[in-house]
Order: C-alpha cells, then structure tokens, then sequence
C-alpha cells in the first residue's frame, strides 16, 4: 500500500537529527561485531548469544538474531582463511591483559574505548566514548566531523579528568589506527603520569 506525501513532509523528515543509541547498546553492537569478525563470519545467532552473554549482556537468541540483521552480520562458509592484515609487535595487547574478562570487580579498572557515527541535520558527525566497564558507564565522550587521533584523545581526556584513575587501570579497544597509533599511546602515558605524578 503506498501513501502519498508533500514535498514539504519528506524535506522536514530528511532534515531530523538521528537518534543517538544509548551506552549499552552501543556495547552490544561494538561487541557483536569484534565476535563476528573473530569468528571469520562464522559465528551464528546461537553461539553469539552465548558469546555475548558470558560478557555480562542480557541478550537472548531472538535478540542476537535481531541484532545480526541490524547489523548486517552474515555467516559466510569459508573452507580456507588467508590473513590480510598485520599487527605490530609493538602494539600493546589489552585482551591478554584482561583474558576475555570483560566484568571488574571494581570501578576504574577496566576502560573500554570505542566510537560510532550519526547522522545530523548538518551531515554526519563521529562519537567518541570511554566506558568503566565496571559500572557500564559513559565516562568520556567527543564529537567531531572526523575520526581522528584527536577525537579518541578528547574523550580519554574527560574521562581522566573526570576520575583521576589510579595507576594499573587497564584501557581497552578496538585495533584501529586511532588506538595503536603511536601518538595515542604515548598520549595514553602521559595522561596517567600526569594525574599519579
């Protein structure tokens, strides 16, 4: 069935700001994600609900499945996997640090950095946050038209300034460049230096 609409209707509708997704959604998305890629696509509705569930998130399989047509996520069968990308040896590895363990018993423990994009009235814009994943969060947080160096480091710098975390909180990302960058990592030195110096 087709309804007819004004010009004017669909001008005021293109024009509305995006709806931003809230914290713990946002955790799921980014988590789905790095699991689905981890998997090499292979990873199905079922084993994504355990997989996201033993990370402390209350999604069930009709939810998972939801979530992997949300996000586009579609088991592909591979018979061979061939490595496109390299790692450093230099770049830290937070994942051997925290062993999958993704629920601290404290807070400012365990940090966790990520960014998305949205859409606005005046085109899109990128979101960078720190989460404690102790409590779950938002601790830090910046907006930019770019996804830079930059963006990652003004929302790290709300949140130090926020919590003067003590030495030993362990910071968690993805690895994109803006993270294993050089810059950020002596970035991410120097801000704990400051506040324990």
């Amino acid at each position: 069935m087709a309804y007819d609409q004004s010009p004017s209707c669909y001008y005021v509708w293109s024009k509305r700001p995006g709806k931003l997704i809230d914290a713990n959604k946002l955790m799921i998305y980014r988590r789905a994600k790095a699991l689905f890629k981890a998997s090499h696509q292979n990873l199905g509705s079922r084993e994504l609900t355990k997989k996201i569930h033993d990370e402390g998130f209350n999604v069930g399989r009709y939810r998972a499945r939801t979530l992997m047509r949300k996000l586009k996520l579609k088991v592909t069968q591979r018979e061979n996997y061939k490595v496109t990308t390299q790692r450093k040896h230099s770049d830290s590895n937070t994942a051997k640090l925290l062993n999958q363990n993704f629920n601290p018993t404290g807070p400012n423990q365990v940090w966790a950095g990520d960014f998305t994009y949205m859409r606005t009235g005046e085109g899109w814009i990128y979101l960078a946050i720190v989460m404690d994943l102790y409590s779950r969060r938002i601790i830090g947080w910046a907006i930019n038209k770019h996804m830079t160096t930059a963006l990652v480091e003004r929302a790290l710098t709300r949140a130090v300034k926020l919590r003067r975390p003590p030495y030993g909180v362990v910071f968690h990302s993805d690895r994109g460049l803006q993270y294993t960058s050089k810059r950020f990592q002596s970035f991410l030195r120097k801000s704990i230096e400051i506040i324990n110096g």
